[in-house]
């Protein structure tokens, strides 16, 4: 995972793989790493992302809710058309801001 753009409040973070069972415990572990040291906002952006299965969905609603109860958000970027669809379906993007990849 590619730890991107960074201030005292935000953190922008590229786990540059697909979000699946097989890498979920490292990826959860560390979108809550951030949140324990106090990020207030976390975008998550999914350039080189083509799959979120369920437990990915699953670790993506933790890190929002874990944000949210300290009073943080969350922002997905660069999301491609098969996963927009399904977090629009989902109505994830009701919860969190979903930005569609350019093009």
């Amino acid at each position: 995972m590619e730890q991107g753009e960074q201030t005292m409040d935000e953190k922008v973070i590229k786990p540059g793989k697909d979000i699946v069972a097989s890498m979920a415990d490292g990826f959860r572990k560390d979108l809550l790493k951030e949140v324990g040291q106090g990020v207030k906002k976390l975008v998550i952006d999914l350039q080189g992302v083509q799959m979120v299965d369920s437990v990915g969905i699953g670790v993506l609603v933790a890190a929002y809710n874990s944000l949210s109860r300290t009073g943080g958000t969350m922002a997905v970027s660069n999301v491609c058309e098969d996963v927009y669809k399904l977090f629009k379906t989902m109505r994830l993007d009701q919860h969190f801001e979903v930005v569609p990849a350019a093009g």
